[in-house]
């Protein structure tokens, strides 16, 4: 057994860049931590270096970051980045003689180091841990040649794991162009084509629509006069399957939104038992919990109010691709100024989703503003719905779940492939460095990766 410290060089060059001129920068995040590669090299001239870029990195050299250890931000120095400054945030491992580099990349990498390290982390906002904790970490080194077997073999796996891997996202990626395929032909018409040729005498959308506009108006309990919904401009619409009408969300919906309610009065707002809704929930199909509450007191003193189930939920801002995700309440919930709620009668709920989950990109690409582009109300409401009969849209609703459930159940078998193979990597690792790999030859994690492929 020895420690890392004993197979690496105790001390790295910490000069830094040269003294003119421009240099190579790597920080942490010039790590692709899922790759486990350098994948954005900076190049800076000297006058705008870092007060972290001291380490004078040679190829082979092993990067470890020190901060968020379970992240295990990890890489190897490649030879188009020999005299690159690496940042102090990193601990450098520098094999010794008769250590091989890739070997130590793969130590690093094992389950058991980052959840060593990660027990081993100190501070709250910047956990990180210590230069001696990495190198205090214990592992038994067989000799170089075995290593090179070792790596040889862990490289072959990974490859064909890698292969695995990427099938399982094309495939992931044809399943959801199938769904947005699915979702363009409901609300075209094209799921009910041939249905409309057997049934020619249903009720035109538009008496639908005039219904639904004449019972919103009678049951009117606002503020003020009832103000008639705004009309969809349709020159420049494409033409609709017979007996089709445009219409918007502002006339099929009331469209509200909600609040966050006060920091400062935090005692009395917050912790209640009043079911509130952010953005980030929305990436579920259906909000049947909330991770946050609200009391009585901000309902009544806020801007919040109190939306019953099958309210549709849009997110008109947040982070990643939770802009535009629209959603069902399957709760009483009240929400956060970044989600529309929109209430609708129940009769076309079901297919009023599914015709703005059609235009989930349309309404990511019409989001105002610039930095942090957003939707906002008003074009909630201008939302344009090409809208069948009534019986026709309880004929396309069935069919979209039918097909939807089935790319459902096929790509939960790929997010368990995908998980699968994470587990798979693990599973390699810890055969090469229990001394398994090389001695078995064919493991059962080999056949696994095969499997996967397959």
């Amino acid at each position: 057994m020895s420690t890392l410290g004993d197979l690496t060089v105790a001390k790295i060059d910490q000069s830094g860049p040269p003294k003119a001129g421009e240099f190579t920068y790597i920080d942490i995040s010039s790590i692709d931590n899922k790759l486990k590669r350098i994948v954005d090299s900076k190049c800076l001239p000297v006058t705008a270096a870092p007060g972290r870029a001291k380490q004078r990195l040679q190829p082979g050299d092993v990067l470890v970051s020190m901060t968020r250890p379970n992240l295990n931000a990890v890489a190897i120095v490649s030879p188009d980045l020999k005299g690159a400054i690496g940042s102090t945030g990193f601990h450098v491992l520098r094999a010794v003689d008769g250590i091989e580099s890739r070997w130590l990349l793969y130590a690093v990498q094992t389950h058991d180091f980052v959840e060593t390290m990660s027990s081993l982390v100190q501070g709250a906002l910047y956990p990180a841990v210590r230069p001696k904790d990495i190198r205090a970490f214990s592992i038994e080194a067989p000799p170089f040649d075995e290593q090179q077997q070792i790596v040889a073999e862990i490289e072959k796996q990974f490859s064909c794991l890698d292969e695995a891997i990427a099938t399982l996202k094309r495939v992931k990626a044809n399943l959801n162009r199938y769904k947005a395929a699915v979702l363009k032909a409901a609300v075209e018409g094209e799921l009910t084509e041939e249905w409309r040729k057997e049934h020619p005498d249903v009720e035109p959308a538009s008496k639908l629509l005039e219904h639904i506009l004449a019972e919103r108006r009678a049951k009117w309990i606002g503020k003020g006069k009832y103000k008639e919904p705004s009309t969809p401009d349709t020159g420049t619409l494409p033409t609709l399957p017979e007996k089709w009408t445009w219409t918007n969300v502002d006339q099929l919906a009331e469209v509200g939104t909600g609040a966050t309610p006060r920091r400062g009065k935090s005692q009395y707002y917050t912790g209640g038992h009043i079911s509130w809704v952010t953005s980030s929930a929305l990436n579920r199909e259906y909000v049947d919990k909330a991770d946050e509450f609200v009391t009585d007191t901000a309902l009544q003193e806020t801007n919040l109010t109190l939306y019953p189930p099958g309210t549709l939920l849009l997110a008109m801002y947040g982070e990643g691709r939770t802009r535009g995700k629209c959603s069902e309440l399957r709760i009483d919930a009240t929400t956060n100024q970044a989600i529309a709620a929109i209430q609708c009668a129940g009769k076309v709920r079901d297919y009023l989703k599914l015709a703005i989950w059609n235009q989930y990109e349309d309404l990511r690409r019409t989001a105002s503003g610039g930095v942090q582009p957003n939707l906002n109300l008003s074009l909630v409401r201008s939302i344009t719905i090409p809208f069948p009969p009534l019986i026709e849209q309880q004929r396309i609703v069935a069919e979209v779940e039918r097909r939807l459930s089935v790319i459902e159940e096929l790509q939960a078998v790929v997010e368990a492939d995908l998980t699968r193979a994470d587990r798979l990597r693990q599973a390699i690792l810890n055969s090469a460095f229990s001394g398994k790999l090389v001695a078995m030859g064919k493991t059962p994690a080999h056949s696994s990766v095969s499997a996967v492929v397959s």
